[in-house]
């Protein structure tokens, strides 16, 4: 049984790792003001940002899908880890030694499984990048230079070579402690007659790694004739590798595509390693799969879907080049950047380009690009005899739902009469009206298309699912001031204390919000907020609904351009007055059930009370939080 992680290194840990550092690595974040940044969440397809970052506070917080937490949950939830193992893989990250408690601790027990098999992959990639150097190797040190590849270019990405024999990666691996289960399970050994073998052997390999900058697999390219395998052969699917969810570069690419809002899709590995050297550094590749949904989500949240994003896919120019374009072009619409195609004249690759032209050659390649839409259209006319009219209305109801699609509606009109033209169809405006009729079904039926033809099946559209979380009125001024008075005693304490610790549970009028002023209180109270004090007020929480309305607060932009102690004073001033206003309301009430005939001790208390209350709520609104 795994020790338990001591709670002062936990705590170290939290503190010694920026949560921006770590959210940065995984998706591009900018200024949102009042010291806090904003991206697009890793955590649900959405169009713009609400997921916000608090480096001050060490929290996160979407508000589209309510996620929320410090660093320790947001490297949980992304990376799909136990808590364990997130401490563990931050620790190591800022060099800290961890202590365990309850009987020690063994590294080759204790570990997390997707730790353990990210240190497998490392250690395989060191022993391959050694190997690259063996005599055996020189055929893969042959391949790499007759493409223009040179000792420099293979460090830097990491290249390495796997020897021929059965189980040589197998032996070192056991050496360094890692089980035979492991090895087997991390895809880098393979079952064999008598025992786990190399599942790569005499390849050349490159290192597949996560957007993060972790090994996570590996594509391995055919040396000899005498290897009866597959030309590139892969990581199979694994706990920590799946190749729908990784881009081959990524982790080199990342800071220039999100600073220059610009990414390139390339198909291979050698082609990765031809942009880059020849300064375009924001090629990336998929991994033996083509490009799709979830290679999209990684590009998005980097690209941060502004208005000059572009992704441009370089396929070649032969006939499974120009499918895979069209099959990125079915997932166009998940992107906000535009999308373009780039072919050389002469149908060569980046790397076949480079070792021709140059590199100028290669970095002048993404330059004169088609729009991924008009290229999808030229494929789609071209199956068509245009010479007969039957020919050209078939493929205008093939082309025309693609224009439709395209999102600025001044390109849209102008792509319609392009596609009138390339039909040959002299009624520019049948085709104008068409695009449009069809681009308005789409929009009446919730994006997803023009209406079913006659007889088609219709699917009831799914229900709109509210976001999680409590639910509160925000357009109620009441709720919005009792909100801003819980951002201030969460961000700014020294603002509203003590005067808020004086407050009842019963002044906050939204459930929610009344639950977390319980939060605060039992957290001990907003005056002289230690370090800890946001720990401990979402500790203080009685479940995950309660501890993420915690953090959401904690992390929301306080609506003010000035955050002061005058503002502090106004939100005070605001809820305990309309909690005075509702108490009078109530007293008010009682007073006219007791009538002329009520016990007059009794009346004169009410009536007393309610002098008292108005002569409160009378100071409260000339002398503000002077009178609190």
């Amino acid at each position: 049984m795994a020790g338990r992680i001591n709670d002062d290194d936990v705590k170290a840990v939290r503190d010694a790792v920026p949560i921006d550092a770590v959210v940065s690595e995984y998706l591009q974040l900018r200024n949102a003001g009042g010291g806090n940044l904003k991206g697009l969440c890793p955590f649900h397809d959405e169009k713009s940002p609400s997921f916000q970052v608090s480096p001050s506070k060490g929290l996160f917080h979407c508000f589209g899908c309510q996620e929320g937490g410090d660093t320790i949950a947001f490297v949980m939830k992304i990376d799909h880890l136990s808590f364990s193992e997130t401490v563990e893989r931050l620790a190591a990250k800022a060099g800290i030694t961890l202590r365990y408690e309850e009987g020690g601790y063994n590294p080759g027990h204790q570990r997390g499984e997707r730790i353990r098999l990210v240190e497998a992959h490392q250690a395989a990639a060191r022993y391959y990048i050694e190997q690259l150097g063996s005599p055996e190797a020189e055929i893969g040190r042959k391949f790499l230079a007759e493409r223009g590849f040179d000792q420099a270019a293979a460090e830097h990405f990491g290249v390495g070579y796997s020897p021929a024999g059965w189980d040589h990666l197998t032996r070192f691996l056991r050496g360094k402690g890692f089980s035979d289960k492991e090895l087997i399970l991390s895809g880098l050994s393979q079952d064999g007659r008598r025992g786990p073998i190399d599942r790569f052997r005499g390849r050349l390999m490159w290192p597949i790694r996560d957007v993060g900058g972790e090994v996570v697999g590996f594509g391995a390219r055919k040396l000899r004739d005498d290897d009866n395998g597959p030309k590139y052969l892969n990581t199979p699917e694994t706990p920590i590798y799946k190749k729908s969810q990784v881009l081959y570069g990524i982790d080199l690419a990342k800071k220039d595509i999100a600073k220059v809002s610009r990414a390139v899709v390339v198909e291979g590995y050698t082609d990765v390693m031809a942009c880059h050297l020849a300064g375009v550094t924001t090629a990336i590749a998929t991994c033996g799969t083509a490009f799709g949904g979830d290679h999209i989500k990684i590009l998005r949240r980097l690209l941060m879907d502004n208005g000059s994003a572009r992704v441009i896919f370089t396929f070649d120019g032969d006939s499974a080049g120009q499918k895979a374009a069209l099959r990125a072009f079915e997932d166009d619409q998940k992107f906000a950047a535009e999308t373009y195609i780039a072919i050389a004249p002469d149908g060569m690759d980046p790397c076949e380009l480079r070792l021709a032209k140059g590199d100028q050659a290669v970095a002048e390649l993404v330059e004169p690009r088609t729009p991924l839409f008009e290229f999808a259209l030229r494929q789609i006319v071209k199956r068509y005899d245009l010479e007969t009219p039957a020919g050209r209305a078939a493929a205008l109801d093939e082309a025309a739902p693609i224009v439709a699609r395209i999102k600025n509606v001044a390109s849209q009109h102008e792509v319609a009469v392009q596609l009138a033209g390339m039909l040959g169809i002299l009624d520019t405006q049948f085709v104008v009206k068409r695009v449009a009729q069809i681009a308005r079904w789409s929009r009446d039926r919730g994006g997803r298309g023009p209406a079913p033809a006659p007889g088609q099946n219709r699917q009831t559209a799914a229900p709109v699912q509210a976001p999680a979380g409590p639910a509160l009125n925000l357009r109620s001024p009441a709720h919005r001031t009792e909100r801003e008075l819980l951002k201030l005693a969460l961000q700014r304490p020294e603002l509203v204390s003590p005067a808020f610790d004086a407050y009842g549970i019963d002044e906050f009028t939204a459930p929610p919000y009344a639950a977390v002023r319980q939060c605060i209180q039992d957290a001990g109270g907003a005056t002289g907020a230690p370090p800890d004090y946001l720990d401990a007020v979402r500790e203080a929480a009685p479940n995950d609904t309660v501890r993420a309305l915690v953090t959401e607060l904690a992390v929301e932009t306080i609506f003010a351009k000035t955050v002061d102690e005058a503002y502090a004073g106004d939100q005070l001033v605001t809820v305990r007055l309309r909690a005075v206003d509702r108490r009078i309301r109530d007293v008010q009430g009682a007073l006219a059930r007791l009538g002329g005939n009520g016990d007059p001790e009794r009346v004169a208390a009410v009536q007393n009370e309610l002098w008292v209350l108005t002569q409160y709520g009378q100071s409260l609104r000339n002398n503000g939080a002077a009178a609190l």
